[in-house]
């Protein structure tokens, strides 16, 4: 069987591999880099300048307690360099990891024949038993006059150096991960919220992050700017001067199959659960489907859609996917993706706890800034309905704690739990709490 996929980013690798791995024969089509948005734009992005970022705010606070005599000056075109080297040694694992299973790579942009069954690259047309398209997102740009003079998540490794003042307009996770590097960093930074501040996460670990994570961040909410310049932005009358960078969500490149399947409302490419299109013989996953957008979830959808192109039957769940945010402390917590009861209507019992000092968090006990958990749980039922975890692990263990609560562990399963110590995942005592007094 001849499988082709189109886009290397973590859902079309993935797919790739797995199609492979199970016998087929894969041709993996990627117009630029393996490892999509994911390796070279977003995630690690994110995670390299974050780890800078951290140190420049290790670095004032032990200034000012005296333990080192002055505060490192940054090079931001040399971090930029070292990233742009690191991300290139992490491709080339990827390029290795797909030639090892014998995946034919093409680079270049494809074309799917609305007729028939074959794609086009560099001129050449190619058959196929099984597409999955795998086309990731691009950035939404808003309707704003101006909207030229702004730069994208795309575009930071481009900064010539660090923004004296920068206006981030969005309100989600990518927004605030962006406000908190270059707070951190040294920037000037206000954030224009037209929706809600990271509406997706529990009132009290918003309130948290805004207090404790992103106290040198202006927070404006209901804040829309009517325009963009060279040097700032216009809302309404007002003007902020500052540069302009924009985290207002993705939209799905979909245009490689429009008209050929059906697309929905926000140009997502609509499947089912098992990752089949409106065609026969086409299967997508990823971005390009919409949804919930983050790496696992599209390399899950990937495997789902490798498998039931080469006839075996899978299905994706979406029940309970962890997520997070990435500040000075991992902020992670529970995505609900299959549109299951809101958990405060089965939650009869909330409880929250301040991080623990350990590794990471430290030498910030005095400021009263460790970390920040809290628990819902069912006592009837002993069930673990939601977790909400701010830490320097919590991304860590959030990924353990979501597959517990999908296989219905309870509370009481934590009666004799064993932790490793100095930790600073507070989420077990608070679960042993429940089992002995819920």
């Amino acid at each position: 069987m001849k499988i082709i996929v189109i886009g290397g980013g973590p859902a079309g690798k993935t797919a790739a591999v797995e199609a492979a791995q199970i016998g087929e024969e894969v041709t993996l089509i990627e117009k630029e880099y393996l490892g999509g948005k994911c390796l070279n734009e977003g995630c690690m992005v994110v995670s390299g300048l974050n780890d800078v970022a951290k140190f420049m705010d290790d670095s004032r606070r032990f200034k000012e307690m005296g333990i080192i005599n002055q505060i490192p000056d940054l090079d931001y075109e040399n971090i930029a360099q070292g990233m742009r080297a690191v991300l290139e040694k992490i491709r080339a694992v990827h390029e290795a990891e797909t030639s090892e299973v014998g995946i034919e790579v093409i680079e270049g942009t494809a074309t799917v024949a609305e007729e028939g069954q074959s794609v086009t690259v560099n001129q050449e047309q190619i058959e196929y038993d099984q597409l999955i398209v795998a086309t990731g997102s691009s950035a939404f740009i808003p309707p704003i006059r101006g909207v030229e003079n702004a730069s994208t998540y795309s575009d930071v490794l481009n900064f010539k150096k660090i923004p004296e003042k920068l206006l981030i307009i969005g309100s989600s996770v990518i927004a605030a991960e962006f406000a908190g590097i270059f707070s951190l960093m040294g920037s000037e930074v206000k954030m224009l919220c037209r929706d809600p501040f990271l509406e997706m996460v529990d009132d009290d670990v918003r309130d948290y992050v805004a207090r404790k994570l992103l106290d040198k961040v202006e927070i404006m909410d209901d804040t829309q700017a009517s325009e963009i310049t060279s040097n700032g932005l216009y809302v309404e009358e007002d003007f902020m001067e500052g540069e302009v960078l924009l985290a207002t969500g993705m939209i799905p490149n979909s245009q490689i199959v429009e008209g050929v399947v059906d697309l929905g409302g926000h140009r997502e490419i609509v499947v089912n659960q098992k990752m089949e299109t409106s065609r026969e013989h086409i299967y997508a996953a990823g971005d390009v489907v919409g949804g919930i957008g983050t790496t696992p979830v599209a390399r899950m959808e990937g495997v789902v859609a490798a498998r039931n192109a080469c006839d075996v039957s899978a299905e994706v769940d979406y029940r309970l996917i962890p997520n997070s945010v990435s500040l000075y402390y991992d902020v992670a917590f529970i995505t609900r993706g299959d549109g299951s009861e809101d958990i405060d209507e089965t939650a009869n019992l909330k409880a929250s706890i301040p991080g623990f000092a350990g590794p990471g968090s430290f030498w910030r006990v005095l400021e009263g800034n460790t970390g920040f958990t809290k628990v819902k749980v069912d006592t009837e039922s002993g069930s673990i309905k939601d977790i909400s975890h701010i830490s320097p692990t919590a991304r860590t263990s959030m990924a353990y704690l979501a597959r517990m609560m999908r296989d219905e562990y309870k509370f009481h399963d934590f009666d004799d739990f064993l932790e490793t110590h100095p930790s600073t995942d507070p989420v077990y005592k608070l679960l042993r709490f429940f089992a002995k007094f819920g």
